[in-house]
């Protein structure tokens, strides 16, 4: 193994730093960072780096600004859903119901924990299609992972009338939705668990991973709690063998820092989001997916389509903007898929919207300078 098949993430830093108009705003977001080095150095002389005092107290701000009972802090977004299935019950051979589009962590975590991922295809808005969930539920479905594509939170109701029906967990991923809403509620209020991440893009970041669970029910959260750490209760007993995916307290001083600006943060994002739907909609050869006007989409990422989209792509970053494509391959055409049999045609939408999605950059540091340069720059492309 070479060291860039080790580590491919430095050249993709080095790759994308030199756009202007960039995916990765961090420097700018972590300008004040002085206050988050005054508590880490309080942090140093107090010593306790493992569950200490700013992760509980960044577990309760948390808990408040999702509008949950219980917020419990974990290493990562993908152990918040990994740890959700195993406190559900999720085992070897049992199936989970989810959606192609997705990132891979999602599929990871079902499969880490013993299961079976079983796909059901998307609608115009990227989520999971509730009319197609019930069209795959066997005997072995144990559990449904809603995932709330871009911050926009999924027709819960809906799903939870089918894992009613069915006696079926529902662990929502919220990794893009921290301050998003639908039918007035956030994610999780419908679900057993809802799990967020705090990767550094993520709109709440940290430096380095972390991740939060929240959920209404009193001994779930118990057994989370227990499973972060050990199964400890306290130091010399342990009530189960279990894992270790404790939110470090550094970590959670950072989230903590940020969760004082999540407002400006949603609010700049959707007011970005919102800029470029109205410019770019009347723009032939580019498809604005439907807003739905009972929700609140906060844009963790902001994704157009294009029939053209790879073409589009290389003339926005040789014009200095960092467009990705958010996912070029459906989770069921990856490799690691395999074993599961699916094959091409198996999920027409996902499969549509993985061959011409684009993103855009819409995060608070976005100038006006810089989205009419976006947007004349994708006119200028079609209009060529």
């Amino acid at each position: 193994m070479t060291l860039s098949e080790k580590n491919f993430l430095i050249q993709q830093y080095r790759d994308t730093s030199r756009l202007s108009i960039n995916h990765n705003y961090l420097y700018d977001q972590f300008a004040d960072s002085e206050a988050i080095f005054d508590e880490i150095r309080e942090l140093v002389v107090r010593g306790d780096f493992t569950l200490g005092e700013a992760v509980r107290d960044f577990e309760a701000q948390f808990a408040e600004v999702s509008g949950a009972k219980h917020a419990i802090g974990v290493g990562s977004g993908t152990d918040a859903l990994f740890l959700s299935l195993k406190a559900k019950g999720i085992q070897d051979g049992d199936e989970v119901i989810t959606s192609p589009y997705t990132f891979y962590a999602t599929i990871g975590a079902i499969v880490t924990a013993g299961a079976k991922p079983v796909f059901a295809d998307i609608g115009a808005d990227y989520n999971i299609d509730p009319a197609e969930i019930e069209k795959v539920i066997t005997p072995k479905t144990k559990a449904i992972v809603p995932i709330h594509w871009s911050g926009l939170i999924c027709d819960m109701p809906a799903i939870g009338a089918i894992a009613e029906k069915y006696n079926l967990a529902i662990v929502e991923d919220a990794c893009h939705a921290i301050g998003a809403l639908r039918h007035g509620h956030s994610a999780g209020a419908f679900a057993d668990t809802a799990c967020y991440s705090m990767h550094p893009l993520k709109n709440l970041n940290v430096w380095g991973d972390g991740g939060v669970i929240v959920t209404n029910d009193d001994e779930l959260a118990r057994k989370l709690s227990l499973m972060r750490n050990h199964g400890l209760v306290n130091r010399d007993t342990c009530e189960m063998f279990a894992y270790n995916s404790r939110l470090d307290t550094l970590q959670a001083i950072v989230a903590k820092h940020l969760l004082k600006k999540i407002d400006h943060i949603t609010d700049s994002r959707i007011c970005n989001a919102a800029f470029f739907d109205r410019e770019l909609m009347d723009v032939d050869g580019i498809t604005v997916p439907p807003r739905a006007a009972d929700a609140k989409q906060v844009f963790h990422i902001y994704v157009l389509r294009s029939e053209r989209r790879d073409e589009l792509v290389k003339h926005l970053i040789d014009h200095d903007i960092d467009a990705k494509i958010h996912y070029p391959t459906p989770m069921h055409m990856q490799p690691a898929a395999a074993a599961f049999q699916y094959k091409k045609g198996d999920f027409p939408i996902a499969e549509a919207t993985c061959d011409s999605v684009f993103s855009l950059p819409v995060h608070e540091f976005i100038t006006d300078d810089q989205r009419q340069h976006v947007v004349a720059t994708i006119r200028e492309f079609f209009a060529a």
